[in-house]
């Protein structure tokens, strides 16, 4: 008798949108991975000064609201 392991999805699920972090003024362009519940953030208007250009965090898109989804 052997077990059959359930196939893994291959496909990846994308979603976009844009956010405001209140604290630092700052608008992120944001790439949400679904599937491994990470976000890409990206800073929509950069600024000279600014170390850290893109950020990857893990995140829970149903706890936080954002701007506008496309």
């Amino acid at each position: 008798m052997s077990v059959l392991l359930p196939e893994e999805k291959k496909e990846i699920t994308i979603r976009r949108f844009i956010d405001w972090d209140k604290c630092t003024n700052i608008f992120y362009n944001n790439i949400y991975l679904e599937n491994c519940k990470f976000v890409i953030k990206m800073n929509l208007i950069p600024k000279e000064n600014l170390e850290e250009d893109i950020k990857i965090k893990k995140f829970d898109l149903g706890k936080y609201t954002y701007l506008c989804s496309y």
